[in-house]
């Protein structure tokens, strides 16, 4: 209602042009209304009404039926008035049907939305559990847990995971979206590849499907599956490619071919799937950039790794088949870098040599602890990493020759590569658990004599 305010002075605090004051409102009279009189005069006289035509009524029938649809319709979607001062402010409802997410077929020929993929797939990723068993630097035994993601890519319970999600396990305990909790045993792994395939004792499970990453352009949307922290289970989260072919450096200094992504990556979401908007799994989520390569914690967003599944998709098949990827080189060797303040003595970069496997092709060499491999037939070799993406340009019974410095001398070495099989990989693991306890009690004398030890130790000088 509007009022309009008394600003002549009215000493009776009323309005002076107040509409609905006596005398100033429409004439009631009589049975009939006949409306205000606009023009001074006396209410103008009732007129006879001319009958109407049958067109008319039946023009006059139409209306009245659009009118009680229209109030019907205003039924069923409320339209709100708020109304001052004559103009109205509508509010409108909207009727939006909800989305059905069909679970039972869905075709990867056409693009779906993310529901339709969480709906279709959730069923198909894991939560991953591991109890690690290690050494500390005392010796001591310590057990510890890690969790991780996964996916089924067989329906009688084959699962694929990052390498490091169970490196050094003791045991594996798998749990799906529907509560149900499995022990898991590992069958192979990749560990240059960072992949893995464990197995529950399971059938019927829905595999994912496979798709193309040689396919996918930068923008195109993609969506992952995972469990970050650990402990928010199936969370799904989506984001675009970022870039594609991007070599990345681990933390254990290897070089890997990555798809970058925005999606929302973090610990716990290793070993995932990375769908396309067809559903189709075209990397395994693996890594994000953090602050530092010790820290946990990132300072950045946005920026996370997966393995595109075309790299790694022949090894997968031959992990499931034999247990392991066949026709891979082997030297029977560990190596590292040689460090800095060694390099100030003189001692050239190169691949040093920290373990030599008793029985294996490198101790038929004639290859030592402390040797530092500078080449590898005419490819210079500057650091471990170098001479094991050196060495994969090669196949099993191909021999080389290494370029070696020893005791301030440079030697060739003809070495005849071996191929690399869960049992020698098993001795390699041996030696290296050997060596490490043994660099522990050295480091342990040391510590106890206060002694800061050669700056060559390690490398057999």
């Amino acid at each position: 209602m509007d009022y309009y305010g008394n600003d002549n002075g009215n000493q009776n605090g009323g309005y002076s042009h107040d509409p609905f004051a006596s005398g100033d409102g429409p004439s009631f009279q009589g049975s009939g209304f006949q409306g205000p009189n606009f023009d001074g005069g006396s209410p103008r006289g009732k007129k006879p009404r001319k009958p109407l035509s049958a067109r008319q009524k039946s023009t006059l029938k139409v209306v009245a039926l659009c009118l009680v649809c229209a109030l019907v319709g205003g039924l069923a979607h409320p339209v709100y008035n708020a109304v001052t001062g004559g103009n109205g402010t509508t509010i409108y409802t909207g009727n939006r049907t909800p989305t059905k997410v069909d679970t039972a077929a869905v075709n990867t020929e056409k693009e779906l939305t993310t529901a339709e993929i969480y709906a279709k797939y959730v069923s198909s990723c894991v939560g991953i559990t591991v109890d690690i068993v290690s050494t500390n630097i005392f010796g001591q035994t310590v057990t510890g847990a890690a969790a991780g993601s996964g996916f089924v890519i067989t329906e009688d319970g084959y699962i694929l995971t990052n390498y490091h999600v169970i490196d050094g396990a003791n045991s594996i305990k798998v749990t799906f979206s529907d509560g149900k909790e499995y022990t898991a045993t590992y069958v192979g792994g990749e560990e240059a590849n960072d992949i893995a395939v464990i197995k529950v004792e399971a059938t019927g499970l829905t595999p994912v499907v496979i798709g193309s990453s040689s396919d996918m352009l930068v923008g195109e949307q993609v969506t992952t599956i995972g469990n970050p922290l650990g402990e928010l289970t199936f969370s799904e989260t989506t984001g675009i490619i970022s870039a594609l072919d991007r070599t990345i450096t681990m933390s254990d200094g290897n070089k890997m071919n990555m798809i970058q992504t925005d999606c929302a990556i973090n610990s716990g979401n290793s070993g995932g799937p990375l769908f396309n908007s067809h559903g189709e799994v075209i990397g395994i989520v693996s890594a994000k950039y953090s602050s530092s390569a010790s820290s946990s914690s990132a300072s950045v967003e946005g920026l996370g790794f997966a393995i595109p599944m075309d790299d790694v998709a022949e090894m997968v098949s031959e992990l499931v088949t034999n247990g392991y990827v066949t026709g891979k080189p082997l030297m029977g060797i560990s190596v590292g870098d040689v460090a800095e303040d060694v390099q100030a003595y003189g001692v050239p970069a190169g691949a040093a040599v920290k373990v030599v496997t008793p029985g294996l092709c490198g101790e038929k060499a004639g290859l030592q602890e402390g040797d530092i491999i500078t080449k590898i037939n005419d490819t210079e070799v500057a650091s471990g990493n170098d001479l094991i993406t050196a060495k994969d340009n090669y196949k099993p019974g191909d021999t080389v020759n290494l370029t070696v410095y020893r005791d301030g001398k440079t030697i060739t070495v003809k070495l005849t590569l071996e191929e690399s099989t869960p049992e020698k990989t098993a001795q390699q693991d041996q030696a290296q658990k050997e060596y490490e306890e043994q660099q522990q009690q050295q480091l342990q004398q040391e510590q106890q004599q206060g002694s800061g030890g050669w700056p060559f130790g390690g490398f057999g000088y």
